[in-house]
C-alpha cells in the first residue's frame, strides 16, 4: 500500500505550461473587464465628494444667515474667517451664495473658479440649490465638465 502511494507521488507531474497559460489568459480577461469599472466608480465617487463640499457649503451660509439676517449673500472665505465652516473640500474661497428670499439659498462658482473634482474634470455651479444638487443623476465619468443646474436640454 505504501509503496503504491510512493509510486503515485513520483509519477506526479506539476502544472503544464498550457494549464498555466489558460489560467493568466483568464486572469487577463477579468482585468481587463474590472480595472474600468473600477475607475468609473472613483471618478463617480469623487462628483459625488463635490456635490456633497457644495451642500456643506450652503448648510454652513443657511447658518451664517440665520445669525446675520442683514447679509444677503457670502463668500466661503467669509463662512471660513467667521468660523460657520472648518473646511470647504473642493469649493473654492471665492465661491458665493446668495440668500433667497423665499425658497431654498443658491450657491454659484465663477466657470474660472469651478470645482475641480477629478483630473481636469470641473463641475460650476450656478445658482444651485441643495434642491438641484440632490436631483443631480450625471455620472462624474460621462463627461468632463458639469454645470449644476444643468442648462436647459442637457
Amino acid at each position: 500500500m505504501i509503496t503504491a502511494i510512493r509510486r503515485r507521488l513520483r509519477n506526479e507531474k506539476g502544472v503544464t505550461l498550457v494549464e498555466l497559460l489558460v489560467v493568466v489568459v483568464i486572469l487577463g480577461i477579468i482585468a481587463a473587464i474590472a480595472i474600468p469599472s473600477v475607475g468609473n466608480i472613483v471618478e463617480n465617487t469623487r462628483y459625488n465628494a463635490a456635490k456633497a463640499d457644495a451642500i456643506t457649503v450652503l448648510n454652513a451660509a443657511n447658518l451664517y444667515f440665520a445669525d446675520t439676517p442683514t447679509e444677503s449673500s457670502v463668500t466661503v472665505a467669509t463662512l471660513k474667517s467667521s468660523g460657520f465652516l472648518q473646511n470647504a473640500g473642493k469649493v473654492p474661497d471665492t465661491a458665493s451664495v446668495t440668500k433667497a428670499s423665499s425658497g431654498e439659498n443658491t450657491i454659484s462658482t465663477a466657470s474660472s473658479a469651478s470645482i475641480t473634482f477629478s483630473g481636469s474634470k470641473t463641475l460650476t455651479l450656478n445658482a444651485a440649490t441643495i434642491t438641484h444638487i440632490n436631483n443631480d443623476q450625471r455620472k462624474g465619468s460621462s463627461l468632463s465638465s458639469f454645470t449644476i443646474p444643468p442648462a436647459s436640454g442637457s
